[in-house]
């Protein structure tokens, strides 16, 4: 399935559904109305945010598939609950960052083309102890935005960039998670665009310390949390996941990668991120960017330089949808 989280009308409060087709389920009037037309109250028990439902997620998600399964086959937007449609069509919600309010936002280093492009523009090798831990930083979860949400250019910058990234959103939580186990504790992949400030960054990792003012001011998640039960048919042998990532800017193709190229796999990342904490139902961690996935390793010259008030920035990772911003 896929699970957002949405807002309709400029409203402010945000509100839980799926996607079906070209509709957004909402999951409370979906299930007001298998009472009301079916006289079945127990969808009700399903919280009424996904971060919630993440809490006991086996039980909320199994639960979520008979809702599912219970809709009408057709003509799903001229039913209601409570008095309202129950499926509104896509294009008409605002899609917010799937889990908008994550206690913590972990963002990796794991992808080995663009480690080794980065470190070599600061004139270093690549670390012998990159192979053998899963590295990463702290954002900030409280500068998240979603699909077609505009962000507001930083100030104190004149280099600005993207970076292509997928995700993973932990369901149940837990502490100490060995790798072997990790894999229950995903409940599924978003797109991930961790934008960044280069000449902010710089500055302070210049210190040996960082990122943070070079990062902090914006995340871009979505459009949809893609249950793990989608991709099964994704998967090689070799455990790797293949999906094409993308990043067109002014619809010019300007990054072009593969979740197969990740070293380290999320498996491995719970199980560092998890070390001696706790992780929480809702927490996001990122991939970190994936090789060619941004201006800084393509260099500005090669790709029209840094992005700039007015662009749009469309990524795209094969199955888990299209996250598209535009700075403003």
């Amino acid at each position: 399935m896929k699970f957002v989280t949405y807002t309709q009308d400029g409203g402010d409060q945000p509100r839980f559904g799926f996607k079906k087709d070209q509709y957004i389920v909402d999951v409370i009037r979906a299930a007001i109305w298998a009472k009301e037309s079916k006289g079945d109250p127990s969808f009700l028990e399903i919280p009424s945010t996904l971060k919630m439902a993440l809490e006991n997620w086996d039980a909320n998600f199994s639960k979520l598939k008979e809702l599912d399964a219970s809709l009408p086959e057709m003509n799903i937007e001229s039913h209601a609950g409570g008095g309202k449609p129950i499926a509104i069509l896509e294009e008409n919600v605002q899609l917010l960052s799937p889990i908008p309010n994550p206690q913590s936002f972990r963002d990796f280093y794991a992808f080995e083309q663009h480690v080794r492009a980065a470190r070599k523009l600061r004139g270093l090798d690549m670390h012998p102890d990159w192979f053998k831990i899963a590295i990463f930083y702290f954002s900030n979860p409280a500068a998240l935005y979603g699909h077609k949400e505009e962000i507001p250019y930083p100030r104190g910058t004149n280099e600005l960039d993207y970076e292509l990234e997928f995700a993973v959103i932990i369901a149940n939580g837990g502490s100490n998670i060995a790798q072997e186990d990790a894999d229950q504790y995903i409940a599924g992949y978003t797109v991930c665009n961790d934008w960044s400030a280069r000449d902010l960054q710089r500055e302070e990792m210049a210190m040996s310390l960082g990122p943070a003012k070079g990062k902090d001011f914006a995340s871009s998640f979505g459009p949809y949390m893609v249950t793990p039960d989608e991709l099964t048919d994704a998967w090689d042998d070799n455990g790797k996941l293949h999906l094409r990532m993308t990043c067109h800017v002014n619809g010019k193709l300007i990054s072009d990668g593969n979740t197969n190229d990740l070293y380290h796999p999320f498996t491995k990342m719970i199980e560092r991120a998890s070390m001696n904490a706790k992780l929480l139902p809702g927490d996001i961690l990122g991939s970190g960017t994936v090789g060619t996935g941004c201006i800084l390793e393509l260099r500005p010259d090669n790709v029209g330089g840094w992005i700039k008030k007015g662009d749009v920035v469309r990524m795209e990772v094969e199955r888990l949808g299209v996250l598209e911003n535009k700075i403003v």
